[in-house]
């Protein structure tokens, strides 16, 4: 899966977050100052060159849909995250966080509580 710019990555949420839309659709959830439709259409054209979307035409207007499920992404997009800034440790990661205070003691108990629910 070819890694997305800031911009591509900002677009793709709009998409998977709306479905199935149109260039107009993605704008409209946007906030102000919105960018120009250009600029977003060339995002999109790039998501579809890298495989992300699907185009589907009506007449002169395009139907755009995920290609790739946002799912899919987050993880190969964490664990790349986690190999090249973490050595591939996801405790380092999550030791990495609680340093930085980004995680709380409560945080940290609701973690726990998950992973005893899953086991």
């Amino acid at each position: 899966m070819e890694r997305l710019t800031a911009q591509e990555e900002s677009v793709m949420l709009y998409i998977w977050k709306l479905g199935s839309c149109f260039i107009r659709d993605i704008l409209n959830e946007m906030p102000d100052p919105k960018p120009p439709y250009t600029s977003v259409a060339s995002v999109v054209r790039n998501l579809e060159k890298k495989k992300y979307v699907t185009p589907k035409k009506f007449g002169t207007i395009t139907l755009f849909s995920p290609r790739v499920k946002e799912a899919e992404y987050k993880r190969t997009f964490m664990s790349n995250v986690v190999q090249n800034y973490f050595t591939g440790s996801y405790k380092e990661m999550v030791s990495f966080f609680v340093r930085d205070r980004k995680l709380s003691k409560s945080d940290l108990q609701d973690l726990m509580d998950q992973i005893e629910k899953e086991e």
